[in-house]
């Protein structure tokens, strides 16, 4: 399919789904083509000095706070399963919004208590900055020995880190508790070729898959990425204002319905690769006019004021040097081969 369309400055534009349009920091003249993708240039990143580091999780049991009740910002009470555990029916590729949950974790969820026996301990900060997406991960105990899956999302405030396997009956082997070893490597990668552009919570794996699907440097200089769905950074909730994005995630708000319908936000999957307009992480999350930030949906929707579901960022620039092309293959189902 032909890659065009004019670029209007409003917000809401940016939400349009209009198959394959690429949107940029600047304008783009009314029918101008995008360039084709033989010219595109491969990222070129350290992956040569890439320290490569075994951490460990455990299956997380599921979590509730105090109360069992959520109010959302309509005064509706809420009762909805939460965090953790192994989650059978919501993987990667499935709906992230069509589910009778708050900040669910798709497929199972890894923690590391570690000594100081606290999920927010230093065992569980190691293992959620260090993990990034599309690392291996491999089972080491229980029935499920031996399976290969991939990392699929990180959470903060949890510190949890989320894995799938695209072995399906290896869910039924799983018990809480059971310990899995990521091979963790992306933490310390530099773009080489795209200097305005910052890459975070990213592992050789996920790059290699996206390059496949169409990523590369364009002969203007920009990092084009595919991304399923594009988000204006007006609606980014919780997770605003910490000193950094290498690890956790910050929250898609899902409360104006107006700007849910425009931008298709109801589409959300697990795993979708979303193009945040006018967000920059790059020294941690903030609002930027111009700036561009990508990033993975990793937990579910919250009916919870500012709350949402969460983004785990992998690309940032602040001066927008990315260009976001629509393609809904942009899913970790599809690019680390899951589903």
């Amino acid at each position: 399919m032909p890659i065009s369309g004019r670029l209007r400055r409003s917000v809401l534009s940016f939400c349009v789904p209009v198959a394959a349009l690429i949107i940029s920091a600047g304008t783009m003249p009314a029918g101008q083509e995008a360039a084709p993708s033989k010219r595109l240039r491969p990222l070129e990143y350290n992956k040569d000095m890439l320290v490569i580091q075994a951490v460990v999780g455990f299956i997380a049991p599921a979590g509730l706070g105090d109360s069992p009740y959520d109010i959302d910002p309509d005064g509706k009470i809420r009762l909805n399963p939460g965090t953790g555990s192994i989650t059978y029916n919501f993987r990667s590729g499935d709906s992230a919004i069509d589910l009778a949950g708050d900040h669910v974790e798709p497929a199972v969820t890894l923690f590391n208590p570690g000594a100081e026996n606290s999920r927010s301990g230093r065992e569980s900060r190691g293992l959620n900055t260090l993990a990034c997406i599309g690392n291996r991960v491999k089972i080491w105990t229980g029935e499920g020995k031996g399976a290969i899956g991939s990392v699929i999302g990180k959470h903060g405030g949890a510190e949890h880190v989320m894995v799938d396997f695209p072995d399906a009956s290896v869910f039924e082997k799983l018990t809480v508790g059971d310990k899995m070893q990521i091979t963790a490597v992306g933490f310390g990668l530099e773009l080489r070729n795209a200097p305005g552009v910052t890459a975070l919570n990213i592992g050789p794996e996920l790059i290699e898959a996206l390059t496949g699907l169409g990523m590369g440097i364009t002969p203007e200089g920009k990092l084009r990425i595919p991304v399923a769905i594009k988000v204006p950074a007006k609606i980014m909730g919780s997770g605003l204002g910490a000193d950094n994005a290498y690890r956790g995630d910050y929250d898609i708000q899902m409360f104006d319905e107006k700007t849910v319908k425009e931008c298709g936000l109801d589409r959300l999957r697990f795993g979708d690769l979303v193009g945040i307009v006018d967000a920059d992480a790059t020294y941690g999350r903030i609002y930027r006019q111009g700036a561009i930030t990508v990033g993975s949906i990793s937990h579910s929707r919250s009916y919870v004021a500012g709350h949402g579901p969460g983004v785990t960022a992998l690309f940032t620039s602040k001066n927008g040097d990315i260009e976001l092309v629509e393609d809904r293959d942009a899913n970790l189902a599809t690019l680390l081969k899951i589903r």
